[in-house]
């Protein structure tokens, strides 16, 4: 995807799972438009690389490693975000797992906990503690989802998946709905299969 460079000059964006697949595509792409970008994700080799690959700070990027689940986690990097910018106006809610794929009557209440965690409740964590940062001068929330849940049903044993991202859908309109007012989009993204190595950390089984 070509993007002029400088189009979102001054601008400032926060990606999650930024480390890999398309948190790293969209991160870079952002920088590359122009804009300061936070990236976010748990491992921070994987993280550190991009950040250099960026400029690092010197180009004006933040980096956080954190797990998006955890609230204390998210309000330290929200805090930290605000220490150095005055607000943010784009937010890439991105960080997402595959998590345990079975069937349902083998899947334990942690491994859905788990799942429903990372991909709902993170992108919970996300968008609440981004949207202090986002109501003064609006901007563009952008949830990535899957078509997983939303467009397709025929994955045997994704059931936690699949309502996860089902969920990220409701969540995305709900909110959209919510911060109108505060001249906030929220859009949802719904990929389907795309080269990342999110399938290496996939846990299956009984299938």
């Amino acid at each position: 995807m070509k993007v002029a460079a400088d189009t979102l000059k001054g601008k400032t964006a926060l990606v999650t799972g930024a480390g890999s697949g398309i948190g790293r595509a969209a991160a870079k792409l952002l920088a590359h438009a122009g804009a300061k970008v936070a990236l976010l994700a748990r491992t921070e080799d994987e993280l550190r690389k991009v950040w250099l690959e960026m400029g690092g700070a010197e180009a004006g990027h933040l980096m956080y490693v954190a797990d998006v689940a955890d609230e204390d986690s998210m309000n330290h990097v929200f805090s930290g975000i605000a220490a150095v910018w005055d607000g943010l106006e784009i937010v890439v809610a991105n960080a997402g797992i595959n998590g345990t794929w079975a069937p349902l009557a083998e899947i334990s209440l942690e491994e859905w906990n788990q799942t429903l965690g990372v991909n709902l409740t993170g992108t919970f964590l996300t968008v609440r503690g981004a949207y202090p940062l986002m109501k003064k001068q609006g901007g563009s929330v952008v949830i990535v989802s899957s078509v997983n849940g939303n467009r397709m049903f025929s994955n045997s044993g994704a059931t936690a998946y699949a309502c996860s991202k089902a969920a990220q859908t409701a969540f995305a309109k709900m909110t959209a709905l919510e911060f109108a007012k505060d001249h906030i989009r929220v859009n949802v993204i719904c990929p389907g299969s795309i080269e990342t190595n999110i399938d290496d950390s996939t846990d299956a089984h009984g299938l």
